[in-house]
C-alpha cells in the first residue's frame, strides 16, 4: 500500500482482512474508522500446501466464524507461499467460491505485516522494510512507488537466518560441540535437556530426526533463558543472528532506496516481539548501517495490515500494485496473448479424420503416416528463417552464448529432450544448450496446471538465468500463443537476446512490435486428433530442433564429415562407436584406436591428433 493513499469509502463499509502462515491464520472485520467487529483465529495455511478444495474449505470456515455481518466492502488476503501470479489467480478464485462479488486483493503474509505499521505517524519514512523473525525469518520492503524487495522466505532447509528455526538448531549442533570437545555438558544444553523432559544428550539423536520445525524452533526459549544467564555459546548465537537479520533488513532497504534516506525498519514475529533484547540488539546493529532510521516494534497484530489492503487495494482506481516486469505488462496488449489473432490451425478439425473412431485401424495407421509425410515441405517453406535461426546459434557458441529452449507441456519436453542430448552427442557442457518447462520439473512428466498461463514466470525464468546479448532464446508454442513462452521471449530481447518463435500459426507473422527476432511457423495444419498437438506438430518441433541443433553443431566443428568426432563415449555402445570413428578417420585397426582413445581419456578428438 502507498503511504498516501487515503480511503475514501464511507465510514460504515466493512472490510475483511486474512493472513495465512505457517503456523496459524488470523482474519479481522473492521468498519472503514477501524472499529473491529469480528475476530478469527485458526490453523496454518501455507498455499503450497494446499489443495484448491482444501484452500477453499479453509476459507469457507472463516466464513462461517463471522455470519451475522453485514455484506463486505472489500477483502483482502496475505497467504504463505503466494510468490506468482498463477497463486494469486488460484488464491482469488477460491476465495471468489465463498465470497462472490466481493473485490479481493491477494498477496504474501509478508505485505499484511508491512501494511500493519503503516500508521500516520511515521509518513516521513515512506520506503518501509518489516523484519519477521519468527519459526522462520524473512524481510519485506516496499518504496513509495510500489516497488517491492524481499530477502529470504526460503523456508528452514535453505535459508530463515535468525529463525527461531535456526537458534534452536545452532543451539543443539553447539551443545554436542562442546560436549564433545570439553568432556562436559553445557549450561545451554542442560537448558535444551529440561525443556524437552530427556535425561541425556544421546536422546537428542532420535528426537532432532522426527522433530517438526515448530519444536526445534520453541528451543530458541533456552537460548535466550541462557543468554539471560551469561552463558557464551548463547550469546555467541544470538549475536550470529542478530547480525544476519539486520544484515539482510538493511541489504532489502538498499533495493529500495539511498543510503540514508529516509527508512522505516518493522520489527516483527514472535522472537522479535517477545524478546525486547534481542529486538534492542538488532536495532543496534541496523543503526549503524543506516544512521537515522526509525527501527520499532509492531504494535499490532500483522492481520490489521489485511484489512488496511482491504480498505485501500481493492478499489480499482486506487490501486497501486507492485509490478515486477512493468516492461512485460505495458507490451500485453500487442502480443498474442491478447487473442488478437486467428486461431491456429492445430485447433482446427481435420476433415480427413471425422471418423477416426470407427476407422479399421489398418486404415487409421495409413492416414496418420500419410498426414505425416505432409510435415518435410511444411518446414522446407519455413527453410530460410531456420537458416537464420542456424545462424544465430552458431554466433552465440562462437562467442560463449547459449541457446534455451522455452515451452510447455510437450513443447517444454522436447525442447529438454534435444537440449539432454547434446552433452553425449557433441561433449557439450550441459549449460551450453538448456531447456525450461513451464511448471519446472515435474512438468516433465505430469501436466502442471495453470504454468504455461503464467507470462511472468517465463520473463522471470529469463531474469534468473541471466540471459544476455550472447544468448539464443527458441520459444516452442504449437499455437504460437503460450504467455509463459510469451513472457520468456519479450523479457530475452529486453535483455539484447536473439529471440526466435518455433510454432505451427502462420498467423503469428502477422504480429508487429512485439514479436521476437524470427518466427517459424511451419502450417503442419489440423492435427489427425483435434487440437492434440503432440502428434503432428509434436513430430514437426522434434525435426525442427534436430535441424538447428545439429547444423549448428556442425558448424562449430564437432563433426568431422558425418561423423561426430566429439561425443562423450559413456558407454560401452558409444565407446565402440568412438573407436570406429577413430578407425575410419586415421585408417587404423581397431586395437590402436582403442588405445589411443585409452591415452587421451577418450577424447575422440584428441585421438585422432594423437595418432596425426
Amino acid at each position: 500500500m502507498h503511504p498516501k493513499t487515503k480511503s475514501t469509502q464511507p465510514d460504515s463499509a466493512i472490510f475483511l482482512g486474512i493472513e495465512c502462515g505457517g503456523t496459524h491464520s488470523a482474519a479481522i472485520a473492521a468498519r472503514a474508522t477501524g472499529q473491529k467487529l469480528f475476530h478469527y483465529t485458526g490453523g496454518p495455511a501455507n498455499l503450497r500446501l494446499l489443495t484448491d478444495q482444501q484452500l477453499a474449505k479453509h476459507f469457507a470456515e472463516i466464513r462461517s466464524a463471522h455470519n451475522g455481518l453485514p455484506d463486505i466492502s472489500g477483502l483482502a488476503i496475505g497467504m504463505a507461499g503466494a510468490r506468482t501470479e498463477q497463486d494469486r489467480k488460484r488464491i482469488r478464485a477460491a476465495a471468489a467460491t465463498i465470497w462472490p462479488h466481493v473485490p479481493c486483493y491477494v498477496t504474501n503474509d509478508l505485505e499484511t505485516a508491512l501494511a500493519a505499521a503503516e500508521t500516520k505517524g511515521d509518513a516521513k519514512a515512506t520506503s518501509r522494510v518489516v523484519i519477521i523473525s519468527g519459526t522462520g525469518s524473512c524481510c519485506f520492503g516496499k518504496n513509495a512507488l510500489g516497488k517491492t524487495a524481499k530477502l529470504g522466505g526460503w523456508g528452514h532447509l535453505l535459508g530463515d537466518k535468525g529463525s527461531g528455526y535456526e537458534i534452536g538448531m545452532r543451539a543443539l549442533k553447539a551443545s554436542v560441540y562442546y560436549y564433545d570437545r570439553d568432556g562436559k555438558w553445557p549450561l545451554l544444553g542442560q537448558k535444551i535437556l529440561r525443556s524437552l523432559q530427556l535425561n541425556h544428550p544421546n536422546d537428542l539423536i532420535g528426537w532432532v530426526l522426527s522433530a517438526p520445525k515448530t519444536d526445534v524452533a520453541a528451543l530458541a526459549v533456552a537460548v535466550f533463558e541462557a543468554w539471560k544467564k551469561k552463558d557464551k555459546i548463547a550469546a555467541d548465537i544470538l549475536a550470529g543472528a542478530a547480525e544476519s537479520l539486520a544484515n539482510d533488513a538493511v541489504a532489502c532497504a538498499r533495493k529500495l532506496s539511498k543510503p540514508k534516506s529516509p527508512m522505516y525498519f518493522v520489527l516483527a514475529g514472535s522472537v522479535l516481539l517477545k524478546q525486547p533484547k534481542f529486538a534492542a540488539l538488532i536495532r543496534q546493529k541496523i543503526l549503524k548501517q543506516w544512521p537515522g532510521a526509525v527501527v520499532a516494534p509492531l504494535k499490532r497484530e500483522s492481520v490489521w495490515g489485511a484489512v488496511e489492503l482491504a480498505k485501500t487495494e481493492t478499489r480499482a482506481a486506487e490501486r497501486i500494485p507492485a509490478k515486477p516486469y512493468v516492461l512485460l505488462e505495458k507490451q500485453a496488449t500487442h502480443s498474442p496473448m491478447s487473442a488478437a489473432f486467428a486461431l491456429s490451425p492445430t485447433e482446427g478439425r481435420n476433415p480427413l479424420s471425422m471418423d477416426l473412431d470407427r476407422l479399421p485401424i489398418s486404415e487409421a495407421i495409413a492416414l496418420m503416416l500419410k498426414e505425416d509425410a505432409r510435415l518435410p515441405d511444411a518446414i522446407a517453406a519455413e527453410a530460410g528463417a531456420i537458416e537464420k535461426t542456424i545462424g544465430f546459434v552458431i554466433k552465440a557458441f562462437k562467442g560463449g552464448g547459449r541457446l534455451f529452449y522455452i515451452g510447455a507441456g510437450t513443447s517444454g519436453r522436447l525442447g529438454i529432450l534435444d537440449a539432454s542430448e547434446c552433452p553425449p552427442t557433441f561433449r557439450t557442457p550441459p549449460e551450453m544448450v538448456q531447456g525450461i518447462i513451464a511448471g519446472g520439473q515435474s512438468a516433465i512428466w505430469k501436466a502442471v496446471e495453470g504454468a504455461e498461463d503464467d507470462a511472468n514466470a517465463g520473463a522471470e525464468a529469463m531474469q534468473l538465468n541471466n540471459i544476455s546479448e550472447r544468448d539464443v532464446v527458441i520459444g516452442i508454442a504449437a499455437s504460437g500463443r503460450t504467455p509463459f513462452v510469451w513472457g520468456a521471449l519479450l523479457e530475452a530481447k529486453r535483455r539484447g537476446a536473439k529471440t526466435v518463435l518455433l510454432c505451427f500459426n502462420p498467423h503469428v507473422k502477422q504480429l508487429a512490435g512485439t514479436r521476437p527476432h524470427l518466427i517459424i511457423a511451419p502450417n503442419v495444419g489440423p492435427e489427425i486428433l483435434t487440437g492434440s498437438t503432440r502428434l503432428k506438430a509434436g513430430t514437426a518441433t522434434k525435426l525442427v530442433l534436430n535441424i538447428i541443433s545439429t547444423l549448428a553443431m556442425v558448424r562449430i566443428g564437432k563433426v568431422k564429415s558425418n561423423l561426430m568426432i566429439d561425443l562423450n563415449p559413456s558407454n560401452v555402445k558409444l565407446r565402440d562407436r568412438a573407436v570406429r570413428i577413430v578407425q575410419e578417420l586415421k585408417s587404423v585397426d581397431a586395437t590402436t584406436a582403442h588405445a589411443a582413445l585409452e591415452k587421451t581419456g577418450w577424447v575422440v578428438k584428441d585421438a585422432c591428433q594423437l595418432l596425426k
